[in-house]
């Protein structure tokens, strides 16, 4: 089988597992009337430390707002991670005030941020208006509550998982016949396979096995026109979804064996399979055998494949040379039809 076809041999596969949260809400209390009156741009007061999700973390707060000029009007609160450790960390937060008056608090605002080296700390540069503070239930007696509910999220956790191997145990199956079921003849050869595997890969056998007229004691299925060696290519593919290493057939019999595996993937319905042979065909084409390739393709309904035969015999420095091969000339006499279809297809073409 040509490399292009062949899948990767080196596979990596990974799961996300749901990722842990560790929550926590802090209660920072800021009492004192120098810290509510002319404390300073730019100043701010720290709350005790506190652990969760094992970073540690602590509320800033700046009464008379961060240093930019569009938030001197309002007091700040910012969440600082303490222990970097360049480590990152993850959290969701947000931040309540407590109604000195009833002990009910009230959200404000709500952020989400991952915490590294380059931003230890964030938060909400425009908490609250410094007026509206002073004026509210929440700064009673030189006392202000801030309450932040913390979520830290800890990295997911990635676990190695071996690349799927259903192929490899059904090519093993096919290799053991453990379980076969069915006895295959072909031209005196004996194949044993799972009737539920051939019906599953294709209509045919399906309605044979499992149809109408299926007969439950069937045992034995003798199979016509059918190479042995292109049948057992087959089950090769009905079992692994790939064709068979054919590297040590030679340019002509690879050629051919392909073109035998397609007009058995036609016969069995295997669409997977006959566009496999298709592609292949496609990229061999050659001056001497295009014009059988081309019957092929028309016998087994093959439109892409012969729709790239018309093209290549279309084209303006190989159609003499086709026309003069002994499988041109068979082409004429078998299929007029086919040829008029030809030199109409390959008129379009010369014109496009």
């Amino acid at each position: 089988m040509s490399a292009a076809l062949k899948r990767p041999g080196t596979r990596t596969s990974s799961v996300c597992t749901t990722p842990e949260t560790a929550r926590l809400t802090h209660s920072f209390k800021v009492v004192g009337g120098v810290l509510h009156k002319g404390f300073g741009v730019g100043r701010s007061v720290r709350s005790a430390t506190f652990a969760v999700g094992g970073h540690r973390w602590c509320i800033l707060y700046y009464p008379d707002g961060r240093d930019h000029p569009d938030h001197l009007d309002y007091a700040a609160v910012y969440l600082e991670l303490i222990s970097r450790n360049n480590q990152e960390a993850s959290a969701a937060f947000e931040f309540r005030l407590v109604n000195q008056t009833n002990g009910i608090s009230t959200f404000v605002s709500k952020h989400q941020r991952v915490f590294d080296a380059a931003t230890s700390s964030w938060g909400n540069a425009q908490f609250m208006k410094k007026g509206d503070l002073k004026a509210s239930e929440f700064l009673k007696d030189d006392c202000l509550e801030i309450e932040c509910d913390v979520t830290v999220i800890s990295k997911a956790v990635e676990i190695d998982v071996p690349p799927p191997d259903i192929l490899d145990s059904l090519g093993k199956l096919l290799g053991s016949e453990e379980g076969a079921d069915i006895t295959l003849k072909v031209q005196g050869e004996v194949f044993r396979a799972h009737r539920i595997v051939l019906a599953m890969r294709s209509p045919v056998f399906k309605a044979e096995f499992y149809g109408p007229a299926k007969d439950n004691r069937k045992r034995t299925v003798v199979v016509e026109d059918v190479e042995p060696a292109v049948f057992k290519a087959m089950l090769h593919f009905v079992y692994t979804d790939s064709l068979p290493d054919m590297d040590d057939l030679g340019t002509d019999k690879y050629q051919e064996m392909v073109k035998h595996l397609l007009v058995a993937a036609y016969r069995y319905g295997m669409e997977r399979m006959k566009l496999i042979c298709e592609s292949i065909l496609c990229k061999r084409l050659c001056v001497e055998g295009v014009a059988d390739t081309l019957v092929l393709a028309d016998q087994n309904h093959c439109t892409k494949l012969k729709d790239a035969c018309i093209g290549f015999i279309g084209s303006s420095d190989r159609m003499d040379d086709v026309a003069a091969t002994e499988g041109y000339k068979n082409l004429k006499r078998a299929c007029p039809a086919l040829t008029m279809e030809v030199w109409e297809k390959s008129a379009k073409y010369r014109k496009i």
